[in-house]
């Protein structure tokens, strides 16, 4: 059970803090919504608190987890064949999945491939969702501010050459 104060994460749009929990009716049905205060935009959103398993909001990794996103930076990118739409959707469903892992691959991937052979507008506009909803997490996870978090990201990219 989530409570007031947590620190979330929303796939598809990254982390934020639970405000507060609502009692709203809709279509005759009152159900219970959690509130969340998403300080990247400054966006609130309700989430349902009875579909919170389905959507896989789930808490913000410890600091102990931010190791694990280090090595993922630290790999060999991924080598991807196929289109570049092929690859898009691949990296879709990698940051639908909710996890910060998979998300921090997308990251990781697509800077590192852009670095060497540009990558497409689409795949950018995904790349900047990605880095989105990373830093977001490792901003309430580091308890550092979005800049500090994203200049990190790109000092652990630049330490990544494949073939070292």
């Amino acid at each position: 059970m989530l409570n007031v104060g947590d620190k979330v994460v929303y796939p598809m749009h990254g982390a934020g803090v639970i405000e507060g929990i609502e009692e709203c009716e809709v279509m005759g049905k009152s159900k219970n919504y959690y509130i969340l205060m998403m300080p990247f935009g400054g966006m609130k959103v309700m989430i349902p608190m009875d579909n919170v398993e389905n959507i896989g909001l789930r808490e913000v990794i410890t600091a102990s987890d931010v190791e694990k996103v280090v090595e993922v930076f630290k790999n060999e990118p991924e080598q991807t064949t196929g289109s570049w739409n092929r690859r898009f959707n691949a990296n879709l469903l990698k940051i639908k999945s909710g996890s910060i892992y998979d998300v921090a691959e997308v990251v990781r991937n697509l800077i590192l491939q852009d670095r060497s052979k540009k990558i497409s507008t689409g795949e950018r506009r995904l790349l900047d969702t990605a880095k989105q909803i990373l830093v977001s997490e490792l901003v309430f996870a580091c308890d550092k501010d979005a800049s500090t978090v994203e200049a990190w990201v790109y000092d652990l990219l630049d330490k990544n050459t494949p073939g070292d």
